[in-house]
């Protein structure tokens, strides 16, 4: 099972991916984490993107198209689930030649519909654990005693300086800008489903479980 999740930033993308990693064994290729991770490793298409972002530059479709076919060359358990890529209809024709070339294809496109104004809100007051990075939200997820992280006691937090509300919208505008002409592409094949983001996390999860077990 291969699926695109598709959804603008905090719409829960992450989360959801999380979840279908631990309950269905699928792997999670998020294109940010593979650039560092793959820089750190020093490999040959490491070193390409590490020579371009050291220079200011753009990492090339080809050189992210590189990455995510070294990956799958790797294996992806029960599936997996395509985090930030694609982006564009270059590299959404990519993602088909990669597959094709492995002798998978493209399942499900499953988009987290947002409202917008309520999304900033959510972004907004994000916060995180310094220690072990567990996430909380000034009005929907407060730690249960106040300044001490459920997870693993730690008393230190930290907002991301991009979680504010100029910045979460810019980045929205370039979802929609960038990311959302995809859809038409994939609505053509027949293989948009639609989720309603701005649920609970658990139904969220119920839904996207329920179009991978074709209910």
């Amino acid at each position: 099972m291969n699926i695109i999740l598709l959804g603008p930033p905090g719409a829960g993308k992450g989360t959801q991916a999380e979840r279908l990693v631990a309950d269905r064994g699928m792997v999670q290729l998020s294109t940010g984490d593979m650039l560092r991770a793959a820089v750190k490793a020093g490999s040959p298409v490491g070193l390409q993107a590490k020579a371009v972002m050291d220079s200011g530059g753009l990492v090339s479709d080809e050189i992210v198209s590189a990455l995510i076919g070294e990956r799958l060359d790797q294996g992806t358990g029960n599936g997996a689930i395509f985090d930030g890529y694609p982006r564009t209809a270059a590299q959404a024709a990519s993602l088909d030649a990669l597959l094709s070339q492995r002798g998978a294809k493209l399942d499900y496109v499953i988009e987290l519909a947002v409202d917008e104004d309520a999304l900033v809100e959510r972004i907004f007051g994000r916060f995180t654990c310094a220690n072990c990075g567990a996430g909380y939200h000034d009005k929907f997820k407060l730690p249960k005693v106040a300044g001490t992280c459920d997870v693993c006691g730690h008393h230190e937090f930290k907002r991301r300086a991009d979680d504010n509300e100029e910045t979460v919208r810019t980045r929205m505008a370039e979802y929609r800008a960038k990311t959302a002409p995809i859809i038409p592409i994939y609505e053509a094949r027949g293989l948009v489903r639609r989720v309603d983001g701005m649920a609970d996390i658990g139904q969220v999860t119920g839904a996207i479980e329920a179009i991978l077990d074709g209910k």
